[in-house]
């Protein structure tokens, strides 16, 4: 089994390199030459263009790990007119559920098939055992579950059926990831405008053997808060993949409340105005498991 990875950044190189540490066989492509360029440092063969990657004697399986909206729509348009029926084309970015069910008619047509896969547990995750919400043509989870299986967490892929229902799975996951990472935030930003002297890295440390908040997220405010104990060193600004506020839409249209999730993506559209301490954590969190920007203060 060969599986053909376009994408070659944080997420996309290390599942290439989970992937062949686990016995699967994976050429890599990526439109930057730098990015290539690693990825072979790394130990991943990579081709200079996407015809390269593919085998007419056989299954080609494409697997996608790129920004969602018109980079991945693109692509699902081109991979339509390069592959041939039953090639398998996985898409493990955070593309919206809706712009799924799009790619799957249009790879449809030309009888290939499609599984969305929203991907989670960051770059570590990506490298060591990820987490997959996989749906799609059962026929190609089928012929693909080894790839999962093998570069997943223990019990960490489901496949959740219906075209589309992987990325909606996905969105909801990263609607409660940022209802969880503000109420950590706004926790330690209590603490830091408290009478008290607290060691905010010891604080966390103590949050995560046996508390009933401990979690990753708590481990990585451990990490950042020793490198940076009153994360002086960044602003506050929480940047927004955009899966939140899908979340968000999603809940108006079938009239569900969502108060919490609501409110921590307004708190991140408010910390792009002005700096604020919750800003700071969950900047933090957010670099800590997904490699994601960070604004650093001007000294």
């Amino acid at each position: 089994m060969r599986v053909c990875m376009i994408g070659l950044g944080k997420m996309g190189a290390n599942i290439a390199r989970n992937m062949k540490r686990n016995g699967i066989d994976v050429i890599g492509y990526d439109i930057s030459e730098t990015s290539r360029n690693l990825a072979k440092e790394q130990g991943i063969e990579t081709v200079d263009q996407i015809e390269q990657m593919f085998d007419s004697n056989q299954r080609n399986i494409v697997w996608t790990m790129l920004p969602s909206g018109k980079v991945t729509d693109d692509m699902i348009v081109d991979l339509s007119e390069k592959l041939k029926p039953k090639d398998i084309v996985i898409d493990g970015g955070n593309s919206f559920y809706q712009d799924s069910l799009r790619h799957y008619d249009i790879l449809k047509e030309k009888d290939i098939l499609f599984l969305d896969c929203g991907t989670s547990g960051g770059m570590n995750g990506a490298l060591n055992g990820a987490n997959y919400m996989i749906g799609g043509d059962q026929e190609a989870f089928e012929a693909t579950e080894e790839i999962f299986r093998k570069t997943a967490a223990p019990d960490g892929y489901l496949y959740t059926g219906k075209p589309g229902s992987g990325h909606y799975l996905k969105m909801v996951h990263n609607g409660i990831e940022y209802g969880m990472m503000q109420a950590i935030a706004e926790g330690f930003d209590v603490l830091e405008h408290s009478q008290y002297d607290y060691d905010n890295a010891k604080v966390a440390k103590l949050w995560n053997h046996g508390s009933v908040i401990r979690s990753w997220l708590v481990e990585l405010m451990e990490e950042a808060f020793e490198q940076d104990p009153k994360l002086e060193n960044i602003k506050g600004v929480m940047f927004s993949s955009g899966e939140g506020q899908w979340t968000i839409e999603e809940a108006l249209r079938l009239q569900v409340p969502v108060p919490v999730i609501a409110m921590s993506q307004m708190m991140r559209n408010r910390s792009l105005e002005n700096d604020t301490f919750t800003g700071k954590v969950v900047a933090s969190m957010r670099k800590g498991f997904g490699g994601h920007k960070i604004v650093k203060e001007e000294k």
